[in-house]
């Protein structure tokens, strides 16, 4: 087992972990640390616990030493010339007239290195842009090119729930989201119902996916046939997967009714055959909406990992 804490340099960023060493560490402290960046100041997130070894990418640094007021007064000064290197970075950017997006300037804890994040459609020339802003700010510059998810973590903002967005509130790293997550929580596949601000995926969908997938598993779909406790029997035409109700329309005195009972009380499932409607093809509409979906889908599996222009 070894010991760590688990350190973050941003809000919602990623959690990595240190060895505490000599120093007596809680959850809150501020800690320098070294990182292949150079050093770093960081918030401590986890108090000190043993993980096992596996579980550690090796070599675990570790703390050089918890954050003095000095520190704290030079982080607090990155942030304040962070505002400055970010307007800088933009009348820069509006005089070599390049096609981007500035979304975010980041000094290192060390003032080694400033990074300016963005966005971009495609591939730019920066060289020109990277060497005006090496000759301002006198230090090594680094342009990293980001994607919208990433954007709109940066950024932050609110969701259609009315709560902070998870990426920028607590979420440490992208999940992929897939349309059968929707499927399986049975929402509207219509593409603007079910995206995020960024205009992806919305990544709490991600976040009950087990819980519906488990419950699914039990309940029959709709056009299965049923037959309850009661001895009625019918074809299955809603069904509440949170409530585990289902709802079947059965005949009573030869006229239909539509009965609801709980998955218990269903004695007998007969799953419906599949069969083409429409001669094979889809609604135009939902068919349009899935298409939607498809590329919304595609086009996050193929944004990897940020680009970087270094100087």
């Amino acid at each position: 087992m070894t010991k760590v804490i688990g350190v973050r340099f941003r809000s919602a960023g990623k959690i990595y972990f240190f060895s505490p060493g000599k120093y007596t560490i809680k959850k809150g402290d501020h800690v320098i640390v070294e990182t292949s960046r150079g050093v770093e100041y960081g918030t401590v997130v986890s108090d000190p616990r043993d993980i096992e070894d596996d579980k550690v990418i090796k070599p675990l640094k570790t703390v050089l030493r918890t954050a003095s007021t000095k520190d704290d007064e030079q982080e607090a000064s990155n942030r304040e010339k962070e505002k400055e290197a970010f307007r800088v970075c933009i009348e820069k950017i509006r005089k070599h007239e390049l096609d981007m997006k500035l979304i975010d300037a980041e000094y290192t804890f060390d003032n080694n290195k400033i990074l300016f994040y963005f966005t971009a459609d495609g591939r730019i020339d920066f060289r020109e842009l990277v060497k005006d802003l090496a000759s301002v700010f006198k230090t090594r510059i680094e342009l990293r090119q980001i994607g919208v998810r990433d954007e709109t973590k940066i950024i932050g903002g609110y969701g259609i729930c009315g709560r902070p967005l998870c990426c920028h509130s607590y979420l440490s790293d992208f999940v992929p989201v897939s349309i059968k997550m929707a499927k399986e929580q049975s929402l509207s596949l219509n593409p603007t119902k079910i995206s995020g601000v960024c205009g992806r995926l919305m990544c709490c969908l991600k976040n009950e996916e087990d819980v519906y997938e488990e419950l699914n598993r039990k309940m029959p779909g709709i056009g299965d046939f049923c037959t309850a406790r009661d001895g009625l029997s019918g074809e299955v035409s809603s069904v509440n997967i949170l409530r585990q109700t289902v709802k079947i329309l059965v005949s009573v005195d030869d006229e239909k009714e539509v009965h609801e009972y709980k998955l218990e009380e269903l004695e007998n499932i007969r799953k419906k055959q599949k069969k083409k409607t429409n001669g094979g093809k889809k609604n135009s509409q939902e068919d349009a909406e899935i298409k939607e979906l498809e590329k919304l889908e595609k086009i996050e599996k193929q944004e990897g990992k940020a680009k970087s222009y270094d100087s």
